[in-house]
């Protein structure tokens, strides 16, 4: 007998029986939602590391409807505000709730010597929007609060739900860095018997370990800062506080340790958690630097991550100023690589485009070199094809005693490496061939030798010295005697 297909209805039933109600695993079991976050944003002169510190919470591993936004800025000379704008147009009504705060015009404080200088005002101002930021986070009815400062930037996209797995109710990220990680070397004078400055802390023998991770796990400390995390579902939480400071807090009027002794007067112990790499963190400039030396140091991060890895992404919502790559003065800035290290090359163009200099990229190989030298008729046509000007890098597993020979090159007599007592290796050689082919290869009014201390123009008269790490480039005009009036004034530039 056959059986009639069921009706449209009993179809649905049967899959809605098999599927089961909305919310449940295959346990029965309704998953629960996960908890509400607050990540609290507080931006001064940042406009040189918003992009991408924007760009680290895009990427975060968490629902952004489980997340609120707390972003507050002020006192700025450059465009944090118009960046924070932007971001916050783009992305805002991807998560649960916003505030925005920002400052009108721009000001300075009364007291401070520069854009870097820490006044008390500043800390008090500081602390206030901390405050804010926790109390916004409590009414709203958040689980956690996220406090990153925004030179902290959180390349690794677990970092949320980590930090709420330990279950600690004050827990910070240690990053990378300059100076390292912080909030590892702290003993704090209410809590021992030793003389220190006062309110301030002392590096003990487990830093050096917990910061090199030699010593891995979650371990207490007496204060966090930067980028940390509160659980506000703690009920020891409740009391803690930014501004007022404690009514018998008698030590430097100072956003950390303020927080750090509310935290020791609640009784909530607070933690370092160092099992796994969360970041990067900006070296802090003096009080007397500006905003260029804090740029500088962010850019020297952002080199750092691209070889560590993983490296730094900026937003794809924000704007950020131009870029003009130059040559620092001279003809040519050549990028000698590999051709079989594509991501080496790679990151190296990279590293250029960061401090924005414009190199030529050279990429070639000992048996090219060989053709090229003794079939010059083929040479122009086979650079056409390739859209590419040669002489570029050398394969150095190429080199044998025949090629070196044909390209006219041998060792000096009895040759020993000072140091170890060895000839000079294939990757030598090449290395040696790369600069060798460059200056062979320039133009007839470039004669370069970056590995000497006297690279020159015979024909311009334009003087390019280098002394240690340095390098000076003369005018092309003036007359090295000094007949034309014109005194010559070395311009120092970091050497590549």
């Amino acid at each position: 007998m056959r059986v009639a297909p069921a009706a449209p209805w009993h179809r649905l039933l049967q899959l809605l029986f098999l599927l089961g109600p909305p919310g449940l695993k295959a346990s029965g079991v309704a998953e629960p939602p996960l908890p509400t976050v607050v990540l609290a944003i507080l931006a001064r002169n940042a406009e040189h590391s918003l992009p991408h510190y924007l760009g680290a919470l895009e990427r975060l591993d968490y629902p952004r409807a489980r997340l609120a936004l707390w972003c507050a800025t002020d006192h700025n000379i450059d465009n944090t505000t118009g960046m924070l704008q932007e971001w916050l147009a783009a992305v805002g009504d991807d998560y649960a709730a916003v505030v925005w705060r920002p400052e009108g015009e721009a000001r300075f404080y009364p007291d401070e010597e520069g854009p870097k200088h820490w006044t008390r005002e500043r800390h008090q101002f500081l602390m206030e929007l901390k405050q804010e930021a926790l109390t916004f986070a409590r009414d709203w009815g958040a689980d956690y609060i996220l406090f990153a400062d925004t030179d902290n930037i959180l390349t690794n996209k677990q970092t949320l739900r980590f930090l709420m797995e330990q279950g600690l109710p004050v827990v910070i990220t240690p990053q990378e860095g300059p100076e390292g990680v912080f909030g590892l070397w702290c003993r704090w004078p209410w809590a021992q018997s030793f003389p220190v400055p006062q309110g301030y802390y002392r590096r003990t023998a487990e830093y050096f370990p917990t910061k090199n991770r030699q010593r891995r796990g979650c371990f207490r400390v007496p204060m966090v800062h930067s980028t940390f995390l509160v659980s506000l579902r703690d009920k020891g939480t409740a009391q803690l506080a930014f501004y007022p400071p404690h009514p018998n807090y008698t030590w430097p009027f100072d956003d950390i340790i303020v927080f750090a002794y509310s935290c020791e007067a609640a009784g909530v112990s607070v933690h370092v958690c160092n099992e796994h790499r969360f970041g990067y963190m900006n070296v802090a400039v003096q009080p007397h630097q500006g905003l260029e030396d804090e740029k500088v140091n962010f850019v020297h991060l952002i080199l750092e991550a691209l070889v560590d890895g993983p490296p730094m992404q900026a937003s794809a919502h924000v704007s950020q100023p131009p870029k003009r790559p130059s040559k620092l003065g001279f003809d040519e800035v050549f990028v000698i690589g590999l051709a079989r290290r594509p991501h080496r090359r790679a990151r190296m163009l990279s590293s250029l485009w960061e401090m924005e200099i414009s190199g030529r990229v050279e990429v070639f190989s000992v048996l090219l070199t060989f053709l090229l030298k003794y079939f010059p008729l083929r040479r122009s046509r086979w650079c056409k094809q390739r859209h590419m000007r040669l002489p570029q890098s050398v394969f150095c597993r190429l080199l044998n005693r025949s090629i070196l020979r044909t390209l006219g090159v041998d060792l000096l007599p009895g040759y020993q490496d000072p140091y170890s007592g060895r000839t000079l290796t294939k990757g030598e050689i090449g290395c040696f061939l790369s600069h060798y082919s460059i200056w062979e290869e320039g133009d007839s009014e470039w004669l370069s030798d970056t590995e000497t201390s006297s690279p020159w123009d015979d024909d311009s008269g334009r003087i390019i010295s280098w002394t240690g790490s340095q390098k000076s480039l003369r005018g092309p005009h003036l007359d090295l005697a000094g007949s034309n009036g014109h005194s010559l004034h070395p311009s120092p530039r970091d050497e590549l």
